[in-house]
């Protein structure tokens, strides 16, 4: 007779190969070498850390989102930082960043995604990173940790504990770090700015293909954010929204009775049912 301990497992805790897995899509090989080695001196050192790249630098294999995808389930560190291949560690080291992680623990255990870079709202942005050469420091914000609709894609730091992904069914490499921070949200975590300094060589490239994504982007999450009615095989039926007033008029019973029999009109006109 097989007993429960002959083949299962009691799984209570999760554990990690390593503290941190530092992932990079590179493009040219030169500037991750770059980035590679400011992350050793601000000692982010082998024992610590696990370093996963995909290599583009002979075309693309893969787009941001679909690189994104692949270190989510591959790393193996508590937290996954996915990076650009020119972001570099001049300023803050390993130490600042375990102290902010610190602090945000403490403020609340929900966060799931860090950034130097992000939107507040539609005015306020909370940013902390420099740009350029020669150098140029962009700071705003009053104060951090400071809690974000949205994260610059250049840094993101990544709970491995809370199971993110981003879209499947989104290509390119624009707005992953806008996607996954609402993927996060919908999961029930938050995203903030983190007091944690890097120099990133880029300013972004905002060109044909971020505005042809970005029609894509907004239609995708129409869909996904559009009202509609669910019900579970149990019974339970509620409408959902974002909207409080067509919550309230949608869930009464004589608007879902009107509904019901518009539905079960239309299957039966189509000849589905």
């Amino acid at each position: 007779m097989i007993t429960i301990t002959d083949i299962a497992k009691n799984i209570q805790k999760i554990d990690f190969s390593y503290d941190y897995s530092i992932c990079t899509l590179v493009s040219k090989k030169d500037q991750y070498e770059k980035m590679l080695e400011s992350f050793i001196k601000a000692g982010f050192s082998e024992d610590k850390c696990e370093y996963l790249f995909i290599d583009n630098s002979q075309g693309n294999s893969h787009d941001a989102f679909s690189a994104f995808n692949i270190f989510l389930q591959r790393a193996n560190g508590k937290y996954i930082i996915i990076c650009h291949q020119d972001v570099e560690l001049l300023y803050d080291t390993i130490t600042d960043l375990e102290l902010r992680i610190k602090e945000i623990d403490k403020i609340d255990p929900k966060w799931a995604l860090l950034g130097n870079a992000g939107v507040i709202n539609l005015k306020y942005k909370s940013v902390i990173i420099t740009h350029g050469n020669p150098p140029v420091e962009n700071r705003r914000g009053r104060f951090f940790p400071q809690k974000v609709r949205t994260l610059d894609e250049n840094f993101i730091l990544i709970k491995n504990e809370a199971n993110l992904s981003v879209s499947s069914d989104l290509t390119g490499f624009h707005f992953y770090g806008t996607d996954i921070c609402l993927i996060a949200k919908v999961l029930g975590y938050h995203s903030y700015v983190i007091n944690f300094h890097i120099y990133h060589n880029s300013r972004g490239n905002m060109d044909e293909s971020f505005y042809k994504l970005k029609k894509t982007f907004q239609k995708k999450y129409e869909k996904a954010f559009n009202g509609q009615y669910i019900q579970t095989v149990t019974g339970a039926k509620l409408y959902i929204s974002g909207n409080i007033f067509f919550n309230l008029i949608f869930n009464t019973s004589i608007v879902r009775a009107i509904v019901r029999q518009y539905l079960k009109l239309k299957l039966f006109i189509s000849g589905n049912y």
